[in-house]
């Protein structure tokens, strides 16, 4: 597994921005706004052959991690907001457990596959198509000894419930993102 930390602020594409870390209950959430971007970023839609803009200028991403600990797998949501704070794409990475860096940010063992999540035009806090991504990073760990078969195996499971409740509209860390992004200072 490879660890990652969620930590925005030296990305390239990025010339000026705002990133701030609050606790609550269950997830530490990181709020990063972008105010400069230098080179806009665009993502597949599930299902479509079309792009959607999940980067820009004004863009905001707001992710739900975590504090279940490290060596507990789990998960951790990434929502892409355009300027008007409406969704774009909701973004689930998987982890083999979770934790602080010194630097105040989360970190998780990347378990390398991912479950994006395309907002409804109707309402954008419903999800209206699902993928799960990278599957060939996780075989490729599994090659080189990373990430053990069984480790894969339960990772897949995983990616499908995750992917399932965000269909259903009941994965949890959305809520928590929601309840966020209407009161931050809760």
């Amino acid at each position: 597994m490879k660890r990652k930390i969620f930590d925005l602020s030296g990305w390239a594409r990025v010339t000026r921005h705002t990133q701030t870390v609050l606790h609550v209950p269950g997830h530490v959430i990181v709020d990063f706004v972008t105010h400069e971007v230098n080179r806009p970023l665009d993502a597949p839609i599930p299902g479509r052959d079309a792009l959607r803009r999940i980067l820009d200028s004004g863009y905001r991403w707001v992710r739900a991690h975590p504090t279940t600990g490290e060596g507990t797998p789990g998960s951790a949501l990434t929502i892409q907001l355009d300027p008007t704070g409406r969704p774009v794409q909701y973004y689930i990475d998987l982890h083999g457990g979770e934790g602080w860096h010194d630097s105040g940010y989360p970190w998780h063992d990347d378990l390398y596959l991912d479950v994006i999540g395309h907002p409804a035009e109707h309402d954008p806090w419903t999800v209206a198509a699902t993928a799960i991504i990278d599957g060939d990073e996780l075989d490729d760990a599994v090659t080189q000894g990373l990430v053990t078969p069984a480790q894969a195996d339960a990772t897949w499971t995983h990616a499908r419930q995750v992917e399932a409740q965000l269909q259903a509209g009941t994965y949890p860390p959305v809520h928590v993102l929601k309840r966020y992004l209407e009161d931050p200072y809760t």
